[in-house]
């Protein structure tokens, strides 16, 4: 399992991690096979999506924001950080990939982001890559 960090600066972002990723990848010496990407926080979660356009990140925030605000009558958590709880359960702590060719296989289009709901933070992501 590799492992590496990743430092928020906001509250709610999304942070491209391909390049790291693909480090990961290529590090296990895995030719063909899949590799798992994984967030151990509560308040974090991993995607994929388009990395061309920053414009679709910017998007896909407004929304999680907009439909899990910050302040929502009800909520009960103590530490005023549920709508981040909710965030990261839309989205997921994980994401597997295949791996073939010593690659993550990703479309033209398309990076992995680790998405910080609850930051500035100093968070960690696993990647677990399997041969088979």
């Amino acid at each position: 399992m590799q492992t590496f960090t990743v430092t928020t600066r906001e509250r709610n972002e999304m942070v491209e991690i391909t390049d790291e990723v693909r480090g990961a990848v290529g590090a296990s010496g895995v030719r063909e096979g899949i590799c798992v990407v994984y967030c151990p926080h509560t308040t974090g979660a991993i995607t994929v999506n388009e990395n061309a356009d920053p414009d679709v990140v910017h998007d896909l925030m407004l929304w999680y924001n907009r439909i899990v605000p910050k302040q929502q009558a009800g909520f009960r958590h103590g530490e005023g950080n549920s709508d981040s709880h909710i965030k990261t359960t839309l989205v997921g702590p994980s994401m597997t990939l295949i791996v073939a060719d010593g690659q993550p296989v990703l479309g033209r289009w398309q990076g992995v982001f680790f998405c910080e709901f609850d930051g500035p933070r100093r968070r960690t992501v696993h990647v677990q890559v399997v041969g088979g």
